[in-house]
C-alpha cells in the first residue's frame, strides 16, 4: 500500500496550503478547485514560485521549468491532475 496521499487528498492539502498562505488576509475570497489563481489576485508571480517550492517540497516533485505554466499551475483542480501525472511517471 502506498503512503502517497490519494488525489482528494492532494486537492485538500493544496486548498489548505493556499488559505493559509495566500488567503489569510482575503477573507472575502472563496477559491473553488475550478479557480484561476491568476485571475482572482489570489496568487502573484512570486507567490507562483512559493508554490513550487511547494510542490517539489511536499510531494518531491522535480518541476522543470517549462512545466510551470497556468495549465499546470492555474488553478487547484490544473496543480492536482498536474502533481498526478507526475506522479505516475
Amino acid at each position: 500500500m502506498s503512503d502517497q496521499p490519494t488525489a482528494p487528498d492532494i486537492r485538500q492539502e493544496l486548498r489548505n496550503f493556499i488559505a493559509e498562505t495566500f488567503l489569510e488576509l482575503r477573507p472575502d475570497v472563496e477559491l473553488a478547485d475550478e479557480d484561476g489563481f491568476l485571475a482572482l489576485g489570489v496568487i502573484d508571480s512570486l507567490g507562483l514560485l512559493e508554490l513550487v517550492e511547494e510542490v517539489r517540497g511536499r510531494y518531491g516533485i522535480d518541476v522543470e521549468d517549462v512545466d510551470i505554466t497556468e495549465d499546470n499551475f492555474g488553478s487547484i483542480a490544473a496543480l492536482a491532475a498536474y502533481i498526478e501525472g507526475k506522479r505516475a511517471t
